[in-house]
């Protein structure tokens, strides 16, 4: 079966790009094409210029499913601290690491609790923490906030936002929320139904600073999520891609 076809997508180093596309057009095998999960059948993934061919060094990876990809027994420290002993790193510098990601999202005091002791929305600031630890360069998202309720998905997002600023890592995020898609990216990739396509690449011309209380509301904002579900229902209906007015900045 097909899952993606003739797909051509650049993402630049230092950008924070947003996938949104029809329910089973193939995000999420995208994305793990892309963090060399799986193995393409035609094509290439190039990373710096160098052909993915597994899991590269300087990219992490956080999954949707944070109570899979979490150890129960384990303490969320030593959940944070796992992948840095494949790097060969000193003790003192993993737990500086683990300290400082533990901190970045709000968790500085949880790193003695086990994961089921946490709330949803604290067991996947763990699974971003451990990400972060990392120190990765590229930074793959596969829907990491479905699984939590609206408030803790606002606040999970504004803490996305706030660490790619902060670290100036490369963010691929792949949602099925237009609005997240549209609040989040800098770029937002609308992809076609499977076998999946880039249909269009819209960029968001909205301010750098963002929050949930007054971008939501702003006049750009509406627009911007208005054509991007426009373009997901024309691509389910498998309509080819129009220009319209939203592509085009706002007038000064």
């Amino acid at each position: 079966m097909e899952a993606v076809r003739d797909l051509s997508l650049t993402v630049e180093a230092g950008e924070l790009v947003c996938l949104v596309g029809p329910s089973g057009c193939g995000k999420t095998t995208l994305l793990k094409c892309v963090g060399g999960l799986l193995t393409a059948t035609a094509g290439e993934v190039l990373l710096e210029g160098r052909r993915v061919t597994g899991p590269p060094p300087g990219m992490a990876f956080v999954f949707q499913e944070y109570g899979r990809s979490l150890f129960p027994w384990l303490r969320v420290g030593a959940n944070v601290e796992l992948p840095l002993k494949q790097k060969g790193l000193a003790g003192a510098r993993r737990r500086e690491l683990v300290a400082d990601a533990l901190e970045s999202v709000g968790l500085a005091d949880a790193a003695g609790a086990y994961p089921w002791q946490l709330s949803g929305g604290m067991q996947q600031r763990v699974a971003i923490a451990r990400a972060l630890a990392y120190e990765p360069r590229v930074l793959l998202m596969d829907e990491p906030f479905a699984a939590v309720d609206a408030q803790t998905r606002a606040d999970l997002e504004d803490l996305v936002r706030g660490l790619w600023r902060e670290r100036g890592m490369t963010i691929l995020f792949v949602t099925h929320d237009i609005d997240e898609a549209v609040y989040l990216g800098e770029r937002v990739v609308v992809l076609s139904a499977s076998p999946t396509v880039v249909r269009e690449q819209l960029k968001v011309d909205l301010p750098a600073s963002r929050d949930q209380l007054h971008t939501r509301v702003a006049p750009r904002f509406a627009e911007l999520r208005t054509h991007v579900y426009e373009q997901i229902q024309a691509a389910k209906r498998g309509a080819p891609a129009r220009v319209t007015a939203s592509d085009r900045p706002p007038p000064h």
